[in-house]
Order: structure tokens, then sequence, then C-alpha cells
């Protein structure tokens, strides 16, 4: 479901980037950031009044339960309190994968239209590339979704990250434009994963009782990279005239991701450990 649902944000990633080229082309990029804006604002705050927090508001029950069984469904949700997560080696191993992750997302998603254009292709051209980002990941997003449920969220993960590694290694051997097109679509699908599976897997980890504080704190840690990745490679660029030597550091920040991200391991809880020695 966490993939079904972020497939709209791989659908924007297809449209906006040739929506906003051709607004500018007719606008120029001030009032093009007006006008998405407001449809944006206008979208979001339509939209969210469709959501509801629990079935009951519609009068309805939970899948799974009926009138006779409602009153006696395990609604509890379990895991670890948000001060007892953030206190396990856990939650920082993830929090620093999402960091290293997130800084390669966001330095591809600034920098890489101009390094389209650096390599001889169009502003169009630059923004198709963006669209085939978008393109991909919603297939990354649903497969990935759907592997999330029958290998677990931390093996899923594990690829993703695997397949960013590949795309950005593929991006240091890019010296063509035409060579961008098969790396928009590989990263594409692991950019996609990725924020499919995120939320996931710190349920996996921590459980439920805290997951929106924790999710929110692990993604925050993500947007800290994030913040890091697009002027560091802007940096390089300016320094070296070429965008390869901010390519290789950022090749070598996945793979610091995918070492994090094979050492995370379920958290083990505290009412699972006092009932075994309750048992014993």
């Amino acid at each position: 479901m966490s993939g079904i649902v972020k497939v709209g944000t791989g659908v924007g990633m297809i449209i906006m980037p040739l929506v906003a080229n051709r607004l500018i082309a007719n606008y120029g990029w001030h009032d093009s950031y007006l006008i998405i804006g407001i449809i944006v604002l206008v979208a979001i705050i339509s939209l969210a009044q469709l959501l509801r927090r629990d079935p009951s508001e519609k009068g309805l029950l939970p899948y799974g339960t009926t009138k006779n069984n409602a009153g006696t469904a395990d609604t509890v949700e379990g895991g670890l309190s948000f001060r007892e997560a953030i206190n396990t080696r856990q939650f920082w191993l993830l929090a620093g994968m999402c960091a290293l992750f997130n800084s390669c997302t966001q330095m591809t998603i600034v920098h890489v239209a101009t390094h389209s254009i650096e390599l001889g292709m169009s502003a169009a051209g630059a923004a198709s590339i963006m669209s085939i980002i978008g393109g991909a990941s919603i297939t990354g997003r649903f497969l990935l979704g759907n592997a999330c449920d029958r290998i677990g969220s931390r093996m899923a993960m594990v690829i993703s990250i695997v397949v960013l590694l590949g795309a950005l290694i593929w991006l240091q051997q890019a010296g063509e434009a035409w060579m961008l097109y098969p790396f928009a679509a590989i990263y594409g699908f692991a950019h996609g994963g990725f924020f499919a599976l995120l939320s996931p897997l710190v349920a996996d980890l921590f459980g439920l009782k805290s997951h929106g504080e924790l999710f929110g704190a692990v993604f925050f840690a993500g947007t800290l990279g994030g913040a890091v990745g697009p002027p560091l490679a802007g940096r390089i660029f300016d320094t070296t005239g070429s965008y390869f030597p901010a390519f290789r550091i950022f090749t070598a920040f996945s793979g610091g991701a995918l070492a994090l991200s094979l050492l995370l391991k379920p958290v083990v809880r505290k009412e699972v450990i006092s009932g075994s020695e309750g048992s014993a």
C-alpha cells in the first residue's frame, strides 16, 4: 500500500518537469514559480479534505473486523516509545543511512539537468531526463513496495540502495548525453523504492507505538543529508569545472548507505524480553 500511495509522487515527477519547462519558456521562472505554487496549494488543501484518521469517522469498521468482534479486536499499537528508540544503535544506523541516501538523491535531482545541458542536451531534453526518473520511480515504488511484503522491508531496502549504487557508478562513465537516459531509468527505480520502503522499515524496526515521531525524526536526518548534497556537488563543480569528481564522492556515499543498511536488525523490544524471562 505504501508503494501504491507513493506512485502519486512518481506521476508528479513525470508531469511537473515538462509543465515547468513549458511555463518557464512562456512566462519566465518567477511567474512559473507563482503559478505552480498556487496549483499545489489549491490541490493539496482540497484533497486533504477527503482524508480521514479512522474508519469510524465514516461510520465504518476496520478491514477484518465485524460488529461481533470489533469490541475485542486488538487495536493496541505495540513497539518502542520515541525515547526508547532513539537510544538504540539501530535508530542511528537508520538515520545515517537515510542521510547518505538522501544526499545522493537531492544532488541528482538538483544537478542532473544542468549536467545534461553541459553534455549538449537541450533544456527540453534535460526536463525529459527528470520525467524518466519520475516514470521509473513509479516502477520502483510499486515493485519494491510489493517486495517489502514478501522478503521484508530491510532486504527490499538493500536492493534499492544496490540499484542506486549501480546507477551512480554508471553516471561516472556517462560522458555522452544519451548515457543519461539509462541512468535516469535505473536511478529512478532506486529513488522511488527507497521512499516507499522507509516508513515500513521504521515500523518493522521499532513497531507502531511512536511510528509518526520516529519516521519524522529519520526523515529529518534525511533532509539534513539532502541539504548537504546539492551545495557540495555545486561547490565541487565550481572548483573543478566538472561534475565527475562529485559523482565519485556520492558513489562513496551510496556505498556507505549500503553498509549501514546491512547492519540494520529489528530492535528487541522490552516487552518481549520481559515475557521471555517470565516464562523461563
